[in-house]
């Protein structure tokens, strides 16, 4: 193969170190600056694409961020969703799925590689649909969530019933009155979205918040449960197929009755609950007997139960949309450092481990040069420099003097140490410290002789000008 650099001059292919050529212009640039650049022109071609394709290695990792790739047949691309946009989405991402996914192309320097973040995701066509649909019912028939042995029976004349619905339309309505109709009884409703965006969140909610509901509490604890909706397109009804949903109706420990859709309409709701109705009408009439039958066999007894209903409205909406599009994309200046924390996150760990590894070596060394020995002989050492210190300042006390009949002079105010007759006469008043105590003394300047020591050894005639203690 010919060599691609036989055209140069020789000079150019054995230079060592980088120079300015005559003719060359091209400034060499970092990786990071180049990095940059190829960040800003895709981004600037393609700020918002739509891509179809299938989701590969989707996973979420503790940070709440979604990573996964699309592929199709000639090529693969990686994808970000962001924990905001992954609790958006109306369905669970599973490998295998075809999607249309709609976000920008950018770039992680970090890797050298470009990539999708994906704001929106939607099932490309009813065909993907109905795949996904098959995958996680046998995903959940698999772990038992449908089995018959697992369903509870209804009771017979539940007297608090939970209605899990919209607060508006006409599914609450037709319930309430079929219920009257046949036999009037407590109804809790606890209002829901049935369709849309966090529908799913919802309905799942519900059926957690009536299953705690403790007994003989403030508020009544429901002895049968319906969720109910009216018919639609599979995708209206596809919150009752979301495997949240699922999961809170076999986990529930009340009754449930699922009657989603009309008659031929069916969900994964409906394989979960304990008994499915084939409208909501028909679960009203399932859930209680004939008030006219009760009262011949109760002889008049039955009472009719009060009717509640809590409806809750969605505010404040349309403002909110306003506000947040005029506020900054957030994702957009985070993104990549986001990703780098998830990457930094995974090495932290591998790092920890090899620090803690060095550390205990470290240690074992450290232990092994310690020795009793050693240590005995230091502390021999110390103290035998500590007993020589001490009967060095044993030997300059200046009170052992007084032992052998000395006196120790100090001004009586001050304290200081009196070392000349001049000092003495300026302080006036003394201190005189013998070997069994103390004597205050003042000193005097005197006018006559002092005493001359006599025969008997007193003093008999004062020197001239020599202080008197007196």
């Amino acid at each position: 193969m010919a060599d691609p650099f036989s055209d140069l001059p020789k000079t150019d292919m054995g230079r060592l170190v980088a120079e300015e050529v005559a003719g060359d212009n091209a400034a060499p640039v970092s990786v990071g600056e180049l990095a940059m650049k190829l960040k800003r022109v895709v981004e600037g071609e393609f700020g918002h694409v739509r891509l179809r394709g299938e989701i590969s290695g989707y996973k979420r990792v503790a940070s709440g961020h979604a990573y996964l790739s699309l592929k199709d047949d000639s090529a693969v691309i990686d994808g970000v969703i962001w924990k905001g946009q992954v609790s958006g989405l109306a369905f669970q991402p599973q490998d295998g799925v075809e999607v249309i996914a709609t976000g920008r192309i950018t770039t992680y320097p970090g890797r050298s590689k470009y990539q999708i973040i994906i704001e929106r995701m939607e099932l490309a066509g009813e065909g993907a649909l109905m795949a996904l649909l098959d995958k996680l019912k046998a995903k959940l028939a698999g772990e038992g969530l449908f089995d018959s042995a697992a369903k509870k029976p209804l009771p017979f004349l539940p007297r608090v019933i939970g209605v899990i619905t919209s607060p508006t339309g006409a599914v609450i309505r037709d319930i309430l009155h079929r219920l009257e109709d046949r036999c009037p009884t407590h109804v809790i409703v606890w209002p829901v979205k049935v369709q849309g965006d966090g529908a799913a969140g919802e309905v799942a909610a519900a059926l957690r918040g009536f299953d705690a509901i403790a007994p003989g509490g403030s508020v009544p604890r429901p002895d049968l449960v319906i969720v109910a909706r009216g018919g639609g397109s599979i995708e209206d009804l596809w919150a009752f197929n979301e495997e949240v949903v699922v999961r809170a109706i076999a986990a529930c420990s009340i009754p449930i009755i699922s009657a989603v859709g009309h008659e031929t309409d069916t969900t994964l709701a409906d394989f979960a609950a304990d008994l499915r109705a084939p409208t909501p009408t028909a679960a009203a009439e399932m859930a209680v007997p004939v008030l006219a039958d009760l009262r011949l066999t109760l002889d008049g007894h039955g009472q009719r139960m009060e009717r509640c209903a809590r409806r809750y409205h969605e505010r404040g909406r349309e403002r909110l949309d306003a506000l947040v599009r005029v506020l900054p994309k957030r994702d957009a200046l985070l993104g990549p450092q986001r990703q780098k924390a998830d990457d930094m996150g995974a090495r932290l760990d591998r790092g920890l481990e090899r620090r803690v590894t060095l550390a205990r070596g470290a240690l074992d060394r450290a232990g092994g040069a310690l020795r009793l020995s050693v240590l005995e002989r230091q502390l021999a050492g110390a103290r035998d420099r500590l007993d020589r210190t001490w009967r060095l300042v044993e030997s300059l006390n200046p009170d052992r003097l007084l032992d052998r009949g000395y006196v120790r002079v100090s001004a009586k105010l001050s304290g200081a140490v009196l070392a000349s007759a001049a000092a003495a006469r300026t302080a006036g008043a003394v201190t005189l410290h013998f070997r069994d105590g103390e004597v205050d003394a003042r000193v005097e300047r005197g006018g006559g002789k002092a005493y001359d020591k006599g025969n008997d050894g007193l003093g008999t005639r004062p020197k001239p000008d020599q202080p008197t203690l007196l």
